[in-house]
């Protein structure tokens, strides 16, 4: 297990990279299929890391907690490599309960992960929707490589105040940062990195 803090590499208000990735329901998302949404709260996670797995009740009471904002969970470490991360393993953790995010999607490429800057799990970033029009099918990218001004990042950071597995968070950043998009408003959060097992790039 190599420990790893998160980077900033989009800037806050710029627009994300889209993407088009397949979920455990077997079906194909992109950010389009979140518009009904006011936010997103992407999160590139994965099974194996105890840091993730840390997070999954934070996420999962999120997920059942807010109306007007996505949970979403991204999984884009090699599978060959670590099989606890493949599709069929992401399938059986939504099958059996422990994730109940609104989606959960399969980076088999990892090129969302790259065009998102993301490098540990979990890496979470909080997208506003800016009620634009969405991209059309011709003009989606595979691989996250183009801008969707949808959406655009409001917060990248941690999701609460405890960073490692077995401590117990006092103070949840996320919700704070939340609702502030909900209402409108700035997050007014300075960045602070997110800490957690490394992406397991092929």
């Amino acid at each position: 297990m190599v420990m790893k803090e998160s980077e900033a590499e989009i800037e806050r208000d710029d627009p994300v990279p889209n993407f088009e990735l397949r979920g455990t329901d077997e079906e194909t998302y992109t950010l389009d299929d979140f518009t009904e949404y006011e936010a997103i709260l992407l999160v590139f996670t994965c099974n194996h890391c105890p840091y993730a797995q840390a997070k999954l009740d934070l996420l999962n009471d999120i997920a059942e907690e807010y109306d007007e904002a996505a949970v979403v969970g991204v999984n884009s470490n090699d599978a060959d490599e670590y099989p606890d991360d493949s599709f069929e393993a992401m399938q059986e953790w939504v099958e059996d309960g422990r994730i109940r995010y609104d989606a959960y999607l399969h980076d088999e490429t990892q090129g969302v992960a790259k065009a998102y800057g993301a490098v540990c799990t979990p890496d979470p970033f909080l997208l506003r929707n800016e009620g634009k029009k969405a991209q059309s099918a011709s003009e989606r990218s595979n691989g996250g490589e183009s801008r969707d001004d949808t959406f655009t990042l409001a917060y990248h950071g941690r999701l609460d105040d405890a960073l490692n597995p077995d401590e117990v968070p006092t103070e949840f950043h996320i919700h704070d940062a939340i609702e502030s998009v909900l209402a409108g408003e700035d997050v007014d959060l300075e960045f602070l990195p997110s800490r957690g097992c490394s992406i397991k790039w092929k």
